[in-house]
């Protein structure tokens, strides 16, 4: 979840306010040559005599350009790396380590969309299932209604529905009037009215938006097929099986548990940009099944890894979650049902998720086949360098580019 005005849609990292529009990249990284984890929590230059890591240099680099602190794991075959640079705390100066828990925002599409597909392959729903059949009357007024959107339209963002966080109301909660309002909650269906308080982005089908709204929908469709809440049914289907223990979908509560990471940011208060706030604890309703997971960068690549290989969809599921359509202005994307796809400079396509919410930018990705696959964090929604974060990529997925570990 992503406000367009400060986001970034460029091969690397992208730093923005979340909780608002799309995100589009996958920043990467790079894994060692061997199956043991290695963690290094400092900003700044290499260490004198000690071989070069691309993949560490770019997270001092993107530290060094603003953001306390920043976390990356990647995963290549069995192999694993860590790399962490700056603080998780800046009243305390604590290090950022790859345990430490972070909101990862929009990545919670792609655990949605997962599930959904799931119970369609179960054959208690069809993807092409109208909205109006699993919550009748719910999409009404101003042009909507829930009989013309499908549930695969929810997941592409083909849907037509305004982004909730787009109204201006909303806006001004999650910016300007956040410190006050922090801890204000929703339900789904006060973000859906909100939305519906505006006219259609465009006919269902006939154009591609990003919309959170589209997410919060996705949720309840999940409870009314189920009878449980979609978050429950995403611990059940998906965090249980994977061993995904750090990972939560919060609901109402406002504290993370420990170990986590402090989240920043300097676009919240009355003069957004003049000052840094600590905006770790809020009510993560604002985001629902749009944006409101808490995960770790093992956890986050153990998920990606897992779908990329086919380990959680049968085939016809999984053909259907990576059947991509073109994303408007970003030609080198496209969006399947929760997940994106980036094709490179080098050539080499990469799909996953990216997400920021208050404070907090993350990202994942992998290869098609899943043997190589990231997750990166970084605990601020500012940089002085955007481009900071643009070798990354390179260094994890190009061929041509070294890569830690590599021989």
């Amino acid at each position: 979840m992503r406000q367009n005005a400060v986001r970034r849609a460029a091969t690397g990292l992208v730093l923005a306010l979340a909780v608002t529009a799309g995100a589009l990249t996958a920043p990467a990284h790079s894994a060692t040559a061997d199956s043991a984890t290695t963690d290094r929590a400092a900003a700044g230059p290499a260490d004198k005599g000690r071989a070069t890591d691309p993949a560490q240099d770019a997270l001092d680099r993107i530290v060094a350009a603003g953001p306390p602190g920043a976390a990356a794991t990647a995963l290549r075959g069995r192999h694993t790396w860590n790399g962490t640079a700056g603080v998780a705390d800046l009243d305390t100066s604590r290090p950022r380590t790859a345990d430490d828990r972070f909101r990862a925002g929009s990545i919670t599409k792609t655990l949605v969309a997962t599930v959904l597909l799931q119970l369609e392959a179960e054959k208690r729903l069809d993807l092409d299932d109208s909205v109006e059949k699993w919550l009748p009357g719910l999409i009404r007024g101003k042009g909507h209604h829930g009989r013309h959107i499908t549930v695969r339209q929810l997941l592409q963002h083909t849907s037509g529905l305004p982004n909730y966080t787009e109204d201006k109301q909303i806006l001004r909660r999650l910016t300007t009037d956040f410190p006050e309002r922090r801890y204000d909650t929703f339900r789904p269906e006060e973000l859906v009215a909100v939305a519906l308080g505006h006219k259609p982005d465009f006919r269902p089908g006939r154009g591609w938006k990003y919309s959170n709204t589209g997410y919060v929908v996705a949720g309840m469709v999940i409870e009314a097929v189920t009878g449980r809440p979609y978050a429950a049914e995403v611990k059940r289907r998906v965090l249980k099986p994977l061993g995904m223990k750090s990972t939560l979908l919060p609901g109402r509560r406002t504290t993370l548990p420990d170990p986590a990471v402090r989240h920043y940011s300097t676009h919240v208060g009355p003069e957004p940009g003049t000052a840094v706030h600590d905006v770790t604890e809020f009510s993560p309703t604002i985001a629902g099944a749009a944006g409101e997971l808490v995960t770790t960068g093992g956890d986050i690549t153990r998920f990606y890894r897992a779908l990329l290989r086919g380990e959680l969809l049968p085939p016809a599921q999984q053909r259907a979650m990576f059947k991509a359509v073109p994303v408007p202005g970003a030609p080198d994307h496209r969006y399947g049902l929760g997940v994106t796809s980036q094709r490179l400079s080098c050539g080499v396509t990469v799909w996953g998720h990216d997400g920021g919410i208050h404070g907090s930018a993350s990202s994942a990705a992998g290869t098609r086949d899943g043997r190589k696959v990231l997750a990166f964090n970084v605990n601020g929604d500012w940089s002085d360098d955007p481009a900071a974060g643009e070798g990354l990529t390179d260094v994890w997925f190009c061929p041509s580019t070294p890569a830690a570990g590599r021989p």
